[in-house]
């Protein structure tokens, strides 16, 4: 993939007028006009160029399936650090609360994912697939007996959270004050920030929610439970183990990719199997035969992360588009998921799609998502759970959508059964 020395960027296709990726106000139009946008950007040339408002850098936007699965399969050339997010994490941030391992390359990265491995060991995942149907069975139990109105508050947020929580052993004490901090961390992700922001909220919310888990942490160095917690500070991989910074970096990452997204992916599937009748019946027809696939065309079609950001290492070449050192790029992986070269209908809902070779779990390469198999049991065991038991539940209206650049955010979704 590298190209020789002195390598410069290829002039990039203009964007359509009309199009700027980096203007907030793109990601409040409605969904089909972003998707129509994105199908004109897949049609140019190479990538098109944009220009980040927060820091009035350039970057190239990544729309095609290839060039995303390229980019995110050569860490040594596309790298993380020092952020995948968009702003980068300031210096000062990354000093104080440790860096996450998705802002991480190789050996730190790979050395803070092999502890983490070895710690979901095969007893460990038993016991969190038990947690799972558990939690689905009380999850639907109270979705009969008190009607909730709001699916995401009732379902979609509590069995992954839950399931988080009851993992990594957090007392269900805390429970409620690890939540309120974590709304706070991550209300402002993704577009221009709101005029009525508290300034520093979320890092402070941030800090108190990494006390919490360091002092359980140091609880566990000295009384180990059979928890994950247990697992991360007791481990000895080459005399390694997570110290209390890279403990609560960790957790955080749990919270956005091991909630936020399931939860989002659970909401988007309801109204998706209730705007799409033929599907639903197809579902419900035969669960255990259509289930599995059922939750890849949930993922692909609502892509819960919607970008992440690289940052050129050496020259290269990518695809046939020439790319430097100090380049940046980003990663659009809903538009990757509806790329006409992969997908045959990709605008079409279709939960028989096969193959189905979608990045909503990333590109692959070191960085494909840790919990991807966790995910998809969370949402198999909640719809089958629900759908054998409450076989009317759908949503009763538009679901209201949080404007992100970052992720496909509900807020709320009305249901009914």
């Amino acid at each position: 993939m590298s190209a020789p020395a002195g390598t410069r960027s290829t002039a990039a296709p203009s964007a359509p007028a009309g199009i700027d990726l980096a203007d907030p106000a793109f990601w409040r139009r409605p969904a089909a006009e972003r998707a129509a946008a994105f199908a004109r950007l897949r049609a140019l040339d190479g990538p098109a160029v944009f220009t980040d408002r927060a820091t009035g850098r350039p970057f190239r936007a990544l729309v095609r399936h290839a060039d995303v699965v390229a980019a995110s399969r050569a860490p040594e050339v596309f790298v993380s650090a020092p952020g995948v997010t968009t702003p980068e994490p300031a210096r000062w941030v990354r000093a104080l609360f440790g860096d996450s391992m998705v802002n991480l390359d190789d050996p730190r990265h790979a050395d803070l994912r092999r502890v983490v491995s070895r710690a979901f060991t095969p007893r460990l995942i038993s016991r969190v697939e038990e947690e799972i149907r558990r939690l689905a069975v009380e999850i639907v139990d109270g979705v009969e007996a008190r009607r909730p109105e709001d699916f995401v508050a009732a379902v979609a947020a509590e069995l992954p959270y839950q399931v988080i929580c009851r993992m990594m052993g957090i007392p269900a004490r805390q429970r409620g004050q690890i939540l309120t901090q974590v709304n706070r961390a991550s209300e402002h992700t993704g577009v221009a920030r709101s005029r009525i922001r508290v300034p520093g909220r979320g890092l402070r919310a941030l800090a108190r929610m990494q006390l919490v888990i360091a002092a359980l942490g140091r609880e566990r160095r000295r009384r180990p439970a059979e928890d994950l917690i247990s697992a991360l500070v007791t481990a000895d991989v080459d005399g390694r183990h997570l110290n209390s910074r890279e403990l609560g970096a960790f957790f955080s990452l749990l919270l956005v990719a091991g909630v936020e997204t399931t939860r989002n992916a659970l909401a988007h599937g309801l109204h998706l199997l209730t705007t799409h009748p033929e599907q639903r019946e197809l579902l419900l027809g035969d669960l255990e035969a259509h289930l599995g696939g059922a939750v890849d065309e949930i993922i692909r079609f609502s892509t819960p992360i919607i970008q992440f950001r690289r940052t050129v290492a050496v020259d290269t070449d990518l695809n046939g588009t020439r790319l430097a050192a100090g380049d940046k790029v980003v990663l659009f992986f809903g538009s990757a998921n509806r790329d006409e070269a992969v997908f045959t209908d990709p605008d079409v809902f279709d939960i028989t799609r096969t193959p189905n070779p979608h990045l909503g779990f990333g590109g692959g390469g070191p960085h494909y998502c840790l919990g991807a198999y966790l995910a998809r049991q969370e949402m198999k065991t909640l719809y089958r759970e629900l759908f054998t038991r409450l076989p009317g539940a759908r949503s009763a209206g538009e679901p209201v959508l949080v404007p992100s650049s970052f992720d496909h955010r509900v807020k709320s979704l009305r249901f009914t059964f």
